[in-house]
């Protein structure tokens, strides 16, 4: 999950380790349901703390629950970040971000549910992916990679497209997943102006492995 900066103290740790138990409940209940009426009770009780320990941390199930999303998105953002490292291309940069996606239905089920039933109020948030597909659509309009002439509503396109390809992923797990993924970055990119042959080019390079 995503990480800050450690706690000083003894007592800040076991402060910092209870939130995060909370939040990664929270998470569970996400991932396994959807299901947002869980009373705090149970959330407690699945995270293994006290009660009285969740107003130390969040005013309201609300709270928690859109801590847990942002978590989730983080956590996703940071995955896909560590495997593009050192990828200069935006064009390739967009489709790894495709490709990994999809692998991850299998190498991060509890993330991918999140983002398939959260993901969608979310696709302009400051937090996750978006900021960093944001800024690879930016550099590319910029060098003339991408035609498209407005970043944010390319994200838009973006967004949906891949929110689509985690639901196909998660309820069609017989679909060959890689090659949907680079179908529809294909697709994508040929939306964001790169000529087909440059666009299925780019979609059929290595790619680094998930770990």
């Amino acid at each position: 999950m995503p990480t800050s900066a450690p706690p000083k103290n003894r007592f800040e740790r076991r402060r910092a380790e209870t939130r995060q138990a909370l939040v990664r409940a929270a998470r569970q209940i996400l991932a396994e349901t959807g299901d947002t009426s869980a009373s705090i009770q149970a959330i407690a009780e699945r995270a293994d703390v006290g009660f009285g320990s969740f107003y130390n941390h969040f005013e309201s199930k609300t709270e928690l629950f859109d801590v847990a999303v942002t978590d989730a998105l983080e956590e996703f953002g940071q995955v896909i970040d560590a495997r593009v490292e050192g990828i200069d291309d935006p064009a390739e940069l967009v489709a790894a971000g495709f490709r990994l996606t999809a692998r991850m239905a299998d190498s991060h089920p509890e993330l991918m549910r999140i983002l398939r039933d959260r993901g969608l109020s979310h696709i302009h948030s400051d937090r996750g992916l978006a900021p960093r597909a944001l800024r690879d659509l930016e550099i590319g309009i910029a060098s003339g990679r991408f035609t498209c002439g407005n970043a944010a509503t390319a994200l838009s396109a973006l967004g949906g497209t891949l929110l689509s390809l985690v639901a196909l992923r998660l309820d069609r797990p017989d679909l060959d997943g890689d090659e949907a993924a680079s179908d529809l970055a294909e697709m994508v990119l040929r939306m964001l102006g790169l000529p087909p042959g440059d666009a299925h080019e780019v979609t059929r390079r290595p790619l680094p492995d998930l770990v």
